[in-house]
């Protein structure tokens, strides 16, 4: 598919060197160079946006199946989340890991390519894609909390220590900053991963006449949603920041990706992949370019 060949080479190209232009105008001081990796990692995002538009029209419903297809809109939830407050809170620091997330993200959508797979009639409809959505755009809040708790211990760990602060560091946002990110981070991804559980619950219900099977991915979606929904009222009703939320935004992240990559990739649930692989596919493989 040549079309998707050369997207895939231009949202590849505008990451890369978005991601290097910033990080060399951070080291250097330049403001026109973090302004020119501003620039194309926001161009990567478009085309990256057109990229999924085009798997979708093209391979349609069975684009819904594929571990490339998850990863790409993984990537690009979390790019969206990461633009949105890069540009909302003037966060440097976004700015300087959004490119290369996503550079990598898209990488690995690549390299989790599998057989393309006929959708079945049980993946479809209107609380499937309100289960995805909610919950992609949840992980990707939960990533930019984790982001924010990552850089809110390594900071508040150099201010304790009085070390001096590298160019990096130097680049980073105040600890209150930080705490500002998990704070919306968790008041809005918390609402969105219980539509994308409900919504989950509900088809499963239409689909296979039962909402709750003991699968494993089942069950650590709900240690999930009670850890989130912890943080959610210890962080907007009790009043906790600092170092406890940011630690325990850290640790529901970290259980969210046991969730994505082992459960979806390594075991045997109907919420695994492989489970629909019926040895062949007719539908047309996306080359490599």
């Amino acid at each position: 598919m040549p079309a998707l060949n050369v997207l895939f080479i231009l949202v590849l190209s505008a990451y890369f060197l978005g991601a290097t232009l910033h990080l060399l105008g951070v080291v250097s001081g330049r403001r026109p160079l973090r302004r020119a990796g501003e620039g194309l990692t926001v161009t990567g995002f478009l085309l990256h946006t057109v990229d999924l538009v085009v798997l979708l029209a093209t391979e349609g419903g069975a684009a819904l199946l594929l571990g490339e297809f998850y990863f790409s809109l993984l990537a690009w939830s979390l790019l969206l989340i990461c633009l949105f407050l890069w540009w909302r809170l003037r966060l440097e620091m976004l700015g300087l890991l959004a490119a290369p997330l996503a550079l990598f993200l898209f990488l690995s959508s690549q390299a989790v390519t599998a057989q393309r797979m006929p959708l079945p009639k049980a993946l479809g409809g209107l609380f499937f894609g309100l289960h995805i959505g909610a919950l992609f755009l949840a992980i990707s809040l939960l990533a930019m909390a984790c982001g924010a708790g990552l850089a809110y211990l390594y900071l508040e760990h150099k201010i304790k220590t009085k070390e001096k602060l590298s160019v990096f560091s130097k680049a980073l946002p105040a600890l209150s900053t930080c705490d500002t990110v998990n704070r919306w981070a968790v008041a809005a991804g918390f609402p969105l991963y219980t539509i994308g559980l409900l919504s989950g619950f509900i088809w499963a219900k239409l689909t296979w006449n039962r909402i709750f099977s003991y699968d494993p991915k089942e069950i650590i979606a709900i240690g999930v949603w009670l850890l989130f929904a912890f943080l959610f009222h210890q962080r907007l009703f009790i009043g906790w920041r600092g170092r406890k939320t940011a630690k325990l935004a850290i640790w529901i992240f970290c259980l969210t990706l046991v969730s994505l990559l082992v459960i979806n990739f390594f075991v045997p649930t109907h919420h695994s992949f492989a489970r629909y692989i019926d040895g062949a596919s007719n539908i047309p493989v996306r080359t490599q370019p």
